[in-house]
């Protein structure tokens, strides 16, 4: 039986999280409040999968951390 993984598509997550990284930025240039949040959001978690494949601690908590307060703000705006 062969398993799923995401390790085989690495590289087009990085693409993507690339395509997520400009929508927040142009976002946050052109004041769309709250799309930074709702681009950032993604971008942080492929990122903490990239670090996990990898072991590379300081860059997998960095991203939990902003995983965390963008959910938190996105939580937010949604109850306000």
């Amino acid at each position: 039986m062969r398993r799923f993984s995401l390790a085989a598509y690495e590289q087009h997550l990085k693409w993507l999280a690339l395509v997520l990284g400009l929508c927040s930025t142009i976002a946050i240039v052109q004041n769309w409040h709250p799309w930074p949040m709702f681009f950032g959001l993604p971008f942080c978690i492929i990122w903490i999968y990239c670090a996990w494949l990898h072991t590379e601690r300081q860059l997998k908590y960095i991203n939990i951390i902003f995983a965390l307060l963008y959910a938190y703000g996105i939580a937010k705006y949604i109850l306000t």
